[in-house]
């Protein structure tokens, strides 16, 4: 298989340092993209390219490029979206450990395709010595002149600043990240108008995933056509997924779009542990919809076909569970931390989330009612689509679908329950 984002991998973070990274062919993306190309050629790759937003939405990365104004009276920024809170996700934090280079070439490129003068990176606050990673980065690229003025003769200027953040899984959402970056709380923004137009400080702003522009480099020196190619018509080129729960080989590997997911858990991550039979699985980080045994077999990870089985791709974390699982207590467990996240900002998300988790706590004392099940589909329900931010759509869509999918092992709590109260009366 083609890795575009994994190459350097197994230099075990040695292409951290910039001497490694050009002489594994770093950097000449950037210098194909200043000396050949013009802003308009590059963006027509990308858009060639069918590269679509890595950090969940899925967005095609071109076109979202194209939404930016030609003109316009404030500074164009980049900012790269390095925020990695979703439970079941770790590619970001690999990609800027092993080959940091990668993305800051990425963001470069991006910059000089949309005119941008100053980019940001907005790291989470628990990933500090991945910060000091890039800060060395970062300065190695200023020595080398890759960033700051006239860089690599081109007459284009740059400058690139890391920017922690403080714990806020909200501060994923890009408008909140915004806001957070400007100095303020980390509360969404309302949309329209979208970043692209009106972003940081008022200016046309880019959010990326770092794993959307640590693909950058590949296309520019390879071409749009060449990176669709290696997915699907829609869903062009790698991902990069973070593997997790009851398989044998857990962690990072990078595969096409449109790689069976069978065959991710069997053949990346060594098959289920102790030979047991899979149950279930989250295909995308905790906020999207879980997905059966049934479906996982004829699932094929990609945008549509994930969305097919009623799932979204997402941030790529896929969370494997064996027969073993109750999902009543995996939902329970998702449950409490988008309460424990919710910003607080609108209602529906403030008080839904809490009252979630109070019938699922009573039901996990074995206290649970007759029509608590159907109680919390409705609380679900009061949230889906009527948050400020997605925030709330995460915390019930995995509820919705957990009991869809597996409604036994939320009856079996309340059949449980009238056990527990039969033994106490004894």
């Amino acid at each position: 298989m083609t890795k575009v984002l994994t190459s350097r991998f197994e230099l075990q973070g040695k292409a951290a340092d910039i001497s490694i990274y050009v002489r594994t062919g770093g950097y000449k993306a950037l210098k194909k993209a200043l000396k050949e190309l013009s802003p308009e050629q590059i963006l027509d790759e990308v858009k060639k390219s069918a590269l679509r937003g890595r950090g969940g939405a899925g967005f095609p990365t071109g076109m979202k490029w194209g939404f930016v104004p030609k003109e316009s009276k404030r500074p164009t920024y980049i900012v790269c979206n390095a925020d990695e809170s979703e439970p079941g996700t770790g590619k970001d934090r690999d990609l800027m450990r092993y080959d940091p280079h990668q993305m800051i070439e990425g963001m470069i490129i991006a910059a000089y395709t949309l005119k941008s003068r100053v980019s940001y990176i907005y790291i989470r606050g628990e990933y500090w010595y991945i910060k000091e990673i890039l800060e060395k980065a970062i300065a190695q690229a200023y020595q080398r002149g890759y960033l700051g003025k006239n860089i690599l003769g081109s007459g284009f200027d740059h400058d690139m600043y890391v920017h922690p953040g403080a714990g806020a899984y909200i501060c994923g959402e890009e408008t909140a990240l915004l806001e957070s970056l400007e100095g303020k709380r980390g509360h969404p923004r309302l949309k329209p108008p979208f970043p692209a137009v009106v972003g940081l400080y008022g200016g046309p702003t880019i959010v990326n995933n770092v794993e959307t522009l640590a693909a950058i480099p590949w296309i520019v020196l390879n071409g749009g056509d060449a990176y669709r190619a290696l997915g699907t018509e829609k869903s062009g080129g790698t991902k990069l997924y973070t593997l997790s729960g009851h398989i044998n080989r857990p962690g990072n590997y990078e595969v096409p779009l449109g790689y069976p997911l069978i065959s991710l858990i069997e053949n990346e991550g060594g098959g289920m542990k102790d030979g047991r039979q899979l149950k279930a699985v989250i295909p995308g980080g905790s906020s999207v919809p879980i997905i059966n045994a049934e479906e996982a077999q004829r699932c094929n990870m990609d945008y549509e076909s994930v969305a097919a089985v009623g799932s979204m791709l997402g941030s790529g974390g896929v969370i494997v569970m064996d027969e073993t699982t109750d999902i009543f207590e995996t939902t329970r467990n998702i449950t409490h931390f988008y309460m424990h996240e919710s910003c607080g900002w609108c209602t529906p998300c403030r008080e839904g989330t809490r009252w979630l988790y109070k019938v699922f706590e009573r039901m996990h004392r074995y206290e649970g009612r007759p029509g608590d099940v159907e109680l919390l589909l409705d609380l679900a329900d009061k949230i889906l689509f009527k948050s400020f931010c997605p925030l709330g759509d995460a915390a019930a869509m995995p509820v919705q679908s957990a009991i869809a999918k597996f409604r036994e092992d939320f009856d079996l709590r309340i059949k449980q329950a009238f056990v527990h109260i039969r033994t106490a009366a004894d």
